[in-house]
């Protein structure tokens, strides 16, 4: 029904020397063993057909990839293995209410995975910045468990989670290492994460190769890693210890491999890796020269790969030979199961009942798109709130003078109903992720650096009219970068680093260079700003904690004294996303009217209108169409 649609990938052999075949695989000398791996990651609680933050049809999500399951299981003569990369405790509205909101039933999430039977489980960084109460709860429910190598207990340096699994499928043993993204450290509390050290995935990926080997001698070692293929994102390098992006570098420096299945970047890998020199792709070998595959899935089940493993026992040659061909596999094609979603319909109405409860009103609409380029009602709306929260005793934090905030989600338009009432969907578009709420104090010449940083990464600096004024990447030659996925040039950093500041009165001249474009005038109530005085910030946790590197790069804060909350004055003890819903529902019915502050503008006036002018269609080719 689908496999017309699939994009094939190249086939790749692996020969294992006589010393890693086993007896169970022997009787595959006449006919060979043949099995279809089928990897789901980063669902983001995609889990239905259903947008519940739109509450409109959803293209692509579990349930479609249900079908695709059903009839690779039916298939006679195949035997299914079937992977998720991690990050499905985070995104959705469904998944969030099972994680917070109705905590006495078992998540949706593991019952919608059991009743799957998936074989392998990997941890991703979202699944751990729900914190223990629910990723614990979830490892229980789950039949099988985690699986992560590198998420180790400070107690005695064990395994947090099952470091690999051994699935048998038709007598032929595969393991399943898995590993999770380091990185994540660097923006979580230590709270949600508490008893539990990280360690750098290439370092562990050579501790437990070799134990599998030796202790399970498995005919098939698969990786399933949560980490993307791009070593170089943020400027890291090949030998940078703890990157964020390792799993193409754990293939080329730990042999013993078969494939390797990835997620965390949202790209989707057929077979390739990442060629850093001419950013395509290119074959990814191991040390001992052999190349093996790297697979991986998009967010949201967009595209999933589906590998066919053929194996054969060569009795002349006493070698075991794998074939592996990979396909990506566009689940927008592909209808969803309704047998399935009616199985979950119970979950899904209880969830869709609490997304469509009214908090609020709101007169007009607000639309973040126009926060990428300059003040904005939408991310102005945020400051707000984050400032009066802070000025709330009843919320324990410390009360800010400035606030820091970016737009979370570069097309999001507030409220979603017509008549101006605001639901709790609404807060997951005016809030997409479950970050916390910290209170900082910095100097005010650690604020204007930080905000160099920013919109460093933010506006590119124009030197006419004619320029652009987001700053792309570009290629030697001043050529715009296009990401192949989707069709539209790439930003320096993603917009959820554009932050912006409340509580001051500043410009911004991107005719400038950086370090010399802010000049903060005064605070925002008429009181003089100050470069040696020292200001109480308010901010989210990821931000405080020093994601995007504002903080590091800007105010100059070493990292280990963001990750220790060194400068974390006070914090919430739950989620943003609940107490702004909790401060929306204080007001009533009584309509908010959002409004840009205007304490901030972008100079030369003329430039960034014709900046605009040009980039607009770029970002959001849609418009006017």
């Amino acid at each position: 029904m689908f496999q017309n649609r699939f994009l094939i990938a190249a086939t790749t052999v692996i020969v294992l020397s006589p010393l890693a075949q086993s007896q169970s695989v022997k009787r595959y000398i006449k006919k060979p063993f043949v099995m279809t791996i089928i990897e789901t990651s980063d669902l983001h609680g995609a889990l239905y057909p259903y947008d519940f933050k739109t509450d409109k049809p959803k293209a692509t999500s579990l349930a479609n990839v249900v079908t695709v399951i059903n009839q690779s299981r039916i298939e006679k003569g195949k035997e299914v293995l079937l992977l998720d990369g991690g990050d499905n405790l985070q995104g959705q509205p469904v998944i969030y209410y099972y994680n917070f909101v109705n905590t006495q039933t078992p998540s949706v999430f593991s019952q919608m995975f059991n009743h799957l039977k998936y074989d392998v489980v990997g941890v991703g960084n979202h699944d751990m910045e729900t914190g223990h109460d629910v990723y614990d709860k979830v490892a229980k429910e789950l039949k099988g468990g985690f699986v992560s190598a590198n998420l180790v207990k400070e107690s005695d340096g064990q395994p947090y989670f099952s470091p690999y699994k051994i699935i048998k499928k038709g007598g032929v043993r595969i393991a399943v290492l898995g590993l999770t993204e380091p990185a994540f450290v660097k923006n979580f509390p230590k709270i949600l994460y508490s008893g539990i050290r990280v360690e750098d995935m290439i370092e562990c990926a050579k501790k437990w190769v070799p134990i599998i080997q030796a202790r399970e001698k498995p005919d098939v070692l698969l990786g399933l890693f949560h980490s993307g293929l791009d070593f170089t994102q943020g400027g890291q390098k090949a030998e940078s210890p703890f990157n964020e992006n390792a799993s193409q570098l754990v293939v080329q420096k730990v042999p013993g491999f078969d494939a390797v299945f990835v997620g965390h970047d949202h790209l989707g890998w057929d077979g390739q890796g990442y060629d850093p020199g001419t950013k395509g792709r290119m074959d990814v070998k191991a040390p001992d020269g052999k190349v093996v595959p790297i697979y991986g899935a998009q967010n949201d089940a967009r595209e999933i790969p589906i590998v066919t493993l053929t194996a054969r026992y060569d009795r002349q040659t006493k070698t075991f030979e794998k074939t592996f061909q990979g396909q990506l596999a566009d689940m927008s094609k592909v209808e969803a199961d309704p047998t399935f979603v009616q199985t979950f319909q119970p979950q899904m109405q209880e969830a869709k009942a609490w997304v469509s409860k009214p908090i609020g009103k709101m007169a007009g609409t607000i639309n973040s798109r126009e926060s990428m380029f300059g003040d904005s009602a939408f991310v102005d709306l945020i400051h707000k709130l984050q400032l009066d929260l802070t000025a709330d005793s009843s919320y324990g934090l410390k009360p800010a003078q400035i606030s820091f905030c970016a737009p979370l989600s570069p097309n999001a338009v507030l409220p979603s109903s017509s008549d101006g009432t605001i639901y709790v969907r609404d807060m997951f578009s005016l809030y997409v992720y479950e970050n916390w709420l910290y209170t900082m104090t910095l100097t005010g010449q650690q604020v204007k650096d930080f905000l160099e940083v920013s919109y460093d990464g933010w506006f590119n600096e124009m030197k006419s009219k004619d320029d652009h004024l987001i700053a792309f990447v570009t290629n030697a030659d001043g050529s715009l970068i296009v990401d192949s996925r989707t069709n539209m040039p790439r930003t320096k950093v993603p917009s959820y680093n554009y932050d912006s500041a409340a509580g001051i009165i500043y410009t911004v001249d991107v005719s400038q260079p950086f370090g010399k474009r802010i000049a903060i005038q005064s605070l925002s109530d008429g009181n003089s700003f100050d470069l040696g005085t020292n200001y109480t910030i308010v901010m989210n946790s990821y931000r405080a904690m020093g994601g995007g590197g504002m903080l590091e790069k800007g105010a100059k804060i070493p990292a280990m004294d963001l990750i220790s909350m060194k400068y974390v004055s006070s914090a919430t003890t739950k989620d943003l996303r609940y107490y702004l819903t909790q401060y929306i529902e204080k007001r009533g019915m009584a309509p908010l009217k959002p409004e840009a502050l205007g304490n901030w503008k972008v100079l030369p006036g003329d430039w960034v209108a014709s900046g605009i002018n040009k980039d607009l269609p770029l970002l959001y080719p849609l418009i006017g169409q």
